[in-house]
């Protein structure tokens, strides 16, 4: 029997736990002084957390650690001053489009991206380098203090941010890797929604490393599961050695407690729903036909023990279930897990809402209401007279999950060429991932930083396609050059990128030529938007360093070489607004004045001092949330000492500001 306390609250761990909550990585277990484990505050790592430069500490402590991770910390937390670039020729209906696709260095776009989608994102699915000693790392340098690196990073220096070799023979093999992936995965957690999912694929190599880099950023707490995924068809076995068929797929919730799970793979799809029924309070009558393929053969049992899932839920088969050549229905005992009643489960049931976890469907025959169809009861063996026909169709959500060598397949007939990719992942894969995180939310956003090919737009497109829904993608890929001996290079792509972007046009292309879902929008366009330093001058950053001699050559703040529609993505960057709203161009009184999503924001950067108390007047009865003008555009002194006031006369909700 548990005793009372019989004393105060212990603050000291209510502290501790206040400060996991905020910085996961920064709490470890200890020993107290009366030699029991404890957790404990890794002062260093939290000094660390809250400097803008290195901070020296022990190197002995219950944690991963390895050379080069304070390095990394600090890399993830130093200000960049760059911005992003729109690029309306290598975009796909651009004014229209809410998917974004980023040309650049992923560190530098999670950076960016921070404040414009700070816990919006549903699911992130990243396929990183392996680390097989042959592909390539990015080269972070952040051993200088954040002051420095603000005023480096302006500059176009040769030496950062690079893609370097890692061969096995490097002395820091593994140190690399993990540095390079643990400030990415810092970064990514923040964007993500509390409900949120991040995916990693990975090999063996690194499969250990990943798994503990995820506990200390996301919490060990917050583990979802590990799944394997069955990468070749088969392995060669004239190999002489053993061959790997298999890799994994990582998944870790922001916040457990509000995750709602990995839903099974029940299509939101015309006419398609689960096969489950209730029969008796003790258990569920399951219907099947048209298995996966590795389930087709004859009288194949499901044993006892196997799991029956809804989401979070789970069920436990207290007896066999038997897959015959044909409709099968019989009685299937279950036993729930320790969280759900049986009564609950039978609820589950009876709202259609249980279902067993493969590719199992019925298609209604009479057109019906959706809602109708959901309250009817399913057929029993042989009984067509409800109007149902099992069916097994060979889409994206049947048959397997895809393997390495679909996604070749899948490239060669985008784009006729046999290897423009190493090891690409099939877009089922992507599909089933963002059906099983996004089901409950079919217009999310999915995010992908290590984008590659784009297999994650493809995989989404695809599923929009199918099931009507409505999910936009942000992708990240850096330009990484292609090399002249490479079949993609000798197609005419330089960079991986390009790859990238010409695929989403291509499939999005196809699927508008296919049978697609009535709901869907049919949104198979992409923003791009490349990382480039910031559209300021130097002065803009660091007025008390400017030459006074040289005063005259700055009385303009901005680059040269930039457009208004340079300047107004940098302004919703700092403004933190969605970068994929919709922006229109109006003229008022001879000068273009950008409208974002309506009046969310305005912004005009005529740059001849034109901006007069009349055109002010005129911006001011449109009434946007937020206004914005270029510095150098005001007519006089005296226009900018009142623009304020017109504002707070004519519109006082809006807030003012220039650059």
């Amino acid at each position: 029997m548990e005793k009372l306390k019989m004393h105060s609250p212990n603050l000291t761990q209510d502290n501790i736990a206040r400060i996991r909550d905020l910085f996961p990585g920064c709490v470890t277990e200890a020993k107290g002084e009366d030699g029991s484990v404890k957790l404990a505050v890794d002062f260093d790592q939290l000094r660390q957390e809250l400097a803008e430069s290195i901070v020296e500490g022990p190197q002995e402590r219950y944690h991963l650690n390895w050379p080069g991770k304070r390095e990394a910390l600090l890399a993830a937390n130093a200000p960049i001053a760059k911005t992003l670039r729109p690029c309306r020729e290598e975009s796909v209906e651009f004014d229209s489009t809410k998917n974004i696709f980023i040309e650049g260095d992923n560190l530098d776009a999670l950076k960016l991206l921070q404040e414009n989608y700070l816990g919006k994102v549903k699911m992130i699915y990243i396929d990183p380098p392996y680390n097989t000693g042959n592909d390539f790392i990015y080269e972070d340098d952040f051993s200088e203090s954040a002051e420095d690196f603000l005023r480096r990073s302006n500059q176009k220096d040769s030496e950062g941010n690079k893609l370097v070799a890692n061969p096995a023979s490097n002395g820091r093999f593994h140190s690399d890797w993990l540095s390079m992936i643990y400030s990415r995965l810092r970064l990514a957690r923040t964007l993500l929604r509390e409900d949120g999912v991040i995916f990693a694929s990975i090999d063996d190599c690194e499969s250990h490393n990943i798994r503990k880099v995820l506990d200390e950023i996301f919490g060990e707490n917050n583990f979802v599961a590990q799944l394997v995924w069955e990468k070749k068809k088969k392995g060669a076995f004239l190999s002489g050695s053993s061959t790997n068929v298999k890799e994994y797929v990582v998944a870790y919730a922001k916040n457990l407690a509000s995750f709602k799970g990995l839903v099974g793979e029940i299509a939101r799809g015309e006419e398609t729903y689960p096969v489950i029924k209730t029969t008796n309070s003790r258990g569920v009558r399951v219907i099947k036909k048209g298995i996966p393929s590795k389930y087709r053969e004859k009288n194949h049992r499901v044993a006892a023990g196997s799991r029956i899932s809804s989401g979070n839920m789970e069920m436990i088969l207290l007896s066999d279930l038997v897959i015959s050549d044909g409709a099968l229905a019989e009685d299937v005992q279950v036993e729930s897990n320790w969280i759900y009643s049986q009564e609950l489960l039978n609820k589950y049931a009876e709202d259609k809402s249980l279902y067993v976890t493969q590719d199992l469907y019925f298609r209604r025959v009479v057109t019906e209401p959706r809602e109708k169809m959901l309250k009817d009861l399913l057929p029993m063996k042989g009984d067509q007279s409800t109007g149902f026909e099992f069916v097994y169709s060979d889409d994206l959500f049947c048959d397997g999950w895809g393997t390495n060598e679909d996604g070749f397949d899948e490239l060669h007939a985008i784009f006729g060429a046999q290897s423009l990719m190493s090891f690409p992942k099939p877009s089922k894969l992507l599909a089933k991932l963002t059906l099983s995180a996004c089901r409950s939310d079919p217009d999310c956003i999915v995010l992908d930083f290590f984008a590659g090919s784009a297999t994650t737009a493809h995989g989404v497109m695809t599923l929009n396609a199918q099931d009507g829904g409505n999910r936009k993608f942000i992708l990240v890929q850096l330009p990484e050059t292609c090399d002249e001996s490479t079949e993609a290079f000798k197609a005419g792509y330089k960079t991986i990128a390009e790859i990238s972007k010409e695929r989403i046009r291509r499939v999005g292309k196809r699927l508008l030529e296919g049978k697609c879902h009535q709901d869907w929008n049919k949104d198979i366009g992409f923003r791009v938007l490349k990382i480039d330093t910031s559209n300021m001058a130097d002065v803009y950053y660091a007025p008390d360093a400017l030459d006074k001699a040289k005063f005259d050559l700055f009385v303009d703040n901005i680059k040269p070489d930039r457009s208004p529609e340079d300047l107004l993505f940098q302004v919703m960057l700092d403004w933190g607004v969605d970068l994929a709203l919709p922006i229109a161009k109006q003229s008022i009184q001879g000068k273009d004045v950008f409208f974002v999503d309506g009046n969310a924001l305005a912004a005009c950067f005529d740059a001849s001092g034109s901006i007069d108390e009349a055109f002010v007047k005129e911006l001011a009865k449109h009434q946007p949330l937020r206004v914005v003008f270029r510095d150098a555009g005001y007519k006089n002194s005296a226009v900018k000492i009142n623009v304020e006031q017109i504002f707070k006369l004519l519109s006082p909700a809006t807030e003012v500001k220039c650059i």
